[in-house]
Formats: C-alpha cells, sequence, structure tokens
C-alpha cells in the first residue's frame, strides 16, 4: 500500500493534507483517506478487511525493525535473537471485531506499538468522542460529526459506551484523597439546567486547592438541589474534602453567600475567611449602569489595593459618598461583606495576589459556560458532571492548563511560613 511510510517504529500515514499522525488511530485516519482517495483498492478494503490488513503489516514492520532483519533474510542468522512464531489475539475496534497473529521473538522483548500488549480495545475514536462531549455536543451532534470527518455511520449506541467509560474514572478523580494541608482554597459555583421531570436550574460548586508546593488542582465539582447556591448544602461537601484528607485550609476564598462562612468555620475551625475579591467587584457591577463602571471599578480598585485597612476603610467612605445615593444596595453589599472582606489587606503583596487572582477560577467558570451554552440543558444529574468532568481535566496544548505551578511560589511560601508556621512546617515537602 504505498500511502503507507514505515520509519523505525513510528507508523505514519502519507497523502493529501496528512502530516505524521502516529498511534492506534493510525487504521482510522487510513480508511479515512482511503475513502476520499475513492481508489477501487479502497472500495475493496474499507471495513474489517483494512484494518485487520494495517494493523497486521504494523505489526510485521515493527517486529522486523525490533530484529533489525526481515523475515527469511540471512541476516538474521547468529544474531542473537529470531522470530517465534505468533499468538493469536481478537481486538475491539470501532467498526468491529479483529483477528491478528502478533509475532514472537525468542528473547521475548518485542513490545508491539501498534497492537500494545494487553490492549484489547483500540480507542483511535474513543477521544474524538471523549473530545466532542467535553465540548458539550450531544450524542447525535457528535453522531453527526464523525460522519463528516471520517465518511463513516458510528452508532448512538457506541458513543454512549464511550462516554459511559468515563464514569467509572470519574468515581476514582472523586475519590481520590488530598494532601493534609492546603495553602488556599477557592469556592465558587456556577449555574446548570437539568432536566429533572422539568427543566430546572442547579448550581455546580466548585473547589480549588492550591497545596504547599504552589500547585493547582480542581478538587471537587459537587451538584446542588434546585433553589441556587446554598450555604447547608456546603456543610456536605466542605466535610466531605476533610474526610479525604484535607485536614487543614489557611486560607478560604468564597462568594459573599449568607452562612458560607459559618459552614467553612465549622469545618476548619482555624482557616481565615476571605471574601473573594473578584466577586465583590462583579456583584457591585450588578448594581450599576455600564456608563458608570469605569470610575466605579477605579474607586474599587483603589479599596482592595490599599496598604493597610485603616486606609481601605478611607477609600470605602470617599467610594460611598460619590456612588451611595445612586448605587445605595452596592455601597451597603461593601459593608456588608466588610468583616470577611479585610483579612485580605492583612496579606503581603505576594500572598494578596494568590488570593484575588482568580484566573484559574475565571478559566474553569468560562470553559464550564461554554459546554453549557452549547448544550442548553442536560437530561439528567450524571450528564452534566460528565461533561464539566471533561471540562475540568481536559489539557490543551499552547493554552494555560487549570492544574499546575503558582508563579514565584518559593517567595510565597516563605510568606505562609511567617505567618502559619506551626502550622505548615509539618508538611512543607
Amino acid at each position: 500500500m504505498s500511502g503507507i511510510l514505515c520509519v523505525g517504529r513510528d507508523l505514519r500515514v502519507r497523502g493529501p493534507g496528512v502530516a505524521g499522525r502516529e498511534g492506534s488511530c493510525l487504521w482510522l485516519i487510513i480508511i479515512c483517506r482511503l475513502r476520499r482517495w475513492k481508489r477501487p483498492l479502497a472500495r475493496r478494503l474499507c471495513g474489517i478487511g483494512l484494518v485487520r490488513q494495517v494493523l497486521q503489516t504494523g505489526l510485521e514492520v515493527e517486529v522486523a525493525d525490533h530484529l533489525g532483519y526481515e523475515r527469511h533474510s540471512v541476516e538474521g542468522r547468529g544474531s542473537g535473537n529470531s522470530r517465534n512464531g505468533s499468538s493469536s489475539k481478537r481486538v475491539k475496534t470501532e467498526i468491529g471485531e479483529v483477528d491478528l497473529r502478533v509475532p514472537r521473538d525468542r528473547v521475548g522483548t518485542f513490545e508491539p506499538v501498534t497492537v500494545p500488549k494487553h490492549r484489547r480495545r483500540l480507542d483511535g475514536l474513543s477521544g474524538n468522542v471523549i473530545s466532542l462531549y467535553a465540548k458539550g455536543l450531544t450524542t447525535g451532534e457528535i453522531q453527526a460529526h464523525l460522519a463528516e470527518i471520517y465518511d463513516a455511520s458510528v452508532s448512538r449506541e457506541t458513543i454512549s459506551k464511550i462516554t459511559d467509560e468515563i464514569v467509572s474514572d470519574m468515581a476514582v478523580w472523586q475519590n481520590r484523597p488530598f494532601e493534609p494541608v492546603y495553602a488556599v482554597l477557592l469556592i465558587d459555583a456556577i449555574t446548570v439546567k437539568v432536566r429533572d421531570s422539568q427543566v430546572a436550574n442547579r448550581p455546580v460548586y466548585v473547589a480549588i486547592g492550591v497545596d504547599l508546593a504552589g500547585e493547582r488542582d480542581v478538587l471537587g465539582l459537587w451538584l446542588g438541589p434546585t433553589g441556587g447556591e446554598g450555604a447547608k448544602h456546603w456543610v456536605t461537601m466542605l466535610g466531605e474534602l476533610r474526610n479525604r484528607g484535607l485536614a487543614d485550609a489557611l486560607i478560604v476564598c468564597c462568594d459573599g453567600l449568607r452562612g458560607l462562612p459559618e459552614s467553612i468555620r465549622a469545618t476548619w475551625p482555624d482557616a481565615v475567611v476571605q471574601t473573594c475579591v473578584a466577586h465583590m467587584v462583579r456583584n457591585s457591577l450588578r448594581y450599576a449602569s455600564k456608563t458608570h463602571w469605569g470610575p466605579i471599578t477605579k474607586s474599587m480598585r483603589a479599596i482592595y489595593t490599599a496598604p493597610t485597612t485603616e486606609a481601605a476603610e478611607t477609600q470605602l467612605e470617599a467610594f460611598a459618598e460619590d456612588w451611595e445615593d445612586t448605587y445605595p444596595a452596592m455601597i451597603r453589599s461593601w459593608r456588608q461583606s466588610w468583616n470577611e472582606f479585610t483579612p485580605f489587606l492583612g496579606f503581603p503583596a505576594e500572598l494578596r495576589r494568590v488570593v484575588y487572582t482568580t484566573n484559574a477560577v475565571e478559566s474553569l467558570n468560562a470553559r464550564f459556560r461554554r459546554a453549557v451554552r452549547h448544550r442548553g440543558h442536560f437530561p439528567n444529574e450524571q450528564a452534566a458532571l460528565t461533561v464539566l468532568y471533561l471540562v475540568d481535566t481536559a489539557k490543551h496544548k499552547n493554552r494555560s492548563n487549570l492544574t499546575g505551578k503558582t508563579n514565584g511560589w518559593k517567595t510565597i511560601l516563605n510568606t505562609l511560613t511567617v505567618h502559619y508556621g506551626d502550622r505548615i512546617a509539618d508538611h512543607i515537602k
């Protein structure tokens, strides 16, 4: 088959618009290209026959490359290793089962890449299905998209089976243990629509942690009851985090939900509860006309960048003097949240950036909303959590990922040690 180029242990496809794609989806790419080329060979071999031929050829090429000589070649005499027959193996592909003969070598060092050992399913299609599902596409939309790309029909049942396999991975993720101490927890919620006899808004609670190594991680996702965010529901979820090993949190940032600070203190009595500055700013702008957002934002910035609590109080009074007559609810929200806001003012500049910079939360929420917006609503709770889990765990090349190291962490760790040394000394690695 002249469209296939074998280079070392890698199998690549050479054809119009193809540039070195590798891995277990090789056969799927070849099927795609052969169908587009419309050659007689393609029409005869498309389906299980072509899949078997491509995989079997790949195995033979790999073993020849591993041994350093072709079958029956005189170069193999006295080489110290040789072919030792083959073993039968049946693998599942997205278009059916394929029976193969996997070559063996006498020394037992041959490790095939085309069909890896212990693999009974080749998931070249699964990655595409999961990626599209994470973007919020429905099963029917995924089916239509794959039919357009591969010029082949993929049943809804196959797509559903692939997405159902995610649930078991998600269960492991939901029950993984945590580090005993986290420097910062960021708690937030977004709203999704779930159909349960009727479509209703449901809150999804999100917790992001920054551990003592400076690593950010999404600790969990929970679907709350109908009726918006509820502090009582948080008690159960915060207790789950504690039961999974999170014994202490130094600083917990949350929105201004009534009762939530008490829930946090009941779970981690020594935690500093900090109202999320980004939420304060966003909630304030809800009360104001867009024509006034510029000067209002400037005034609020003067408050949360103030060097001391006293300086911030002075800026708050100036803010109130300018806007209380026009937007009394906005000023009232600041005064009601002031006790949970002021801990922020006692942090050094390095630590303030961790607490205020909510890029991870905002990035996660933006990705959530893109997926949710496309779906409109979800048929059940599991479907909603599955999509959001995939959005959370997805890695994007050339883009910042949700997890990762916090910039300038060593400086921040020194600051934390000065403030919380007795609580973190035994847990710094």
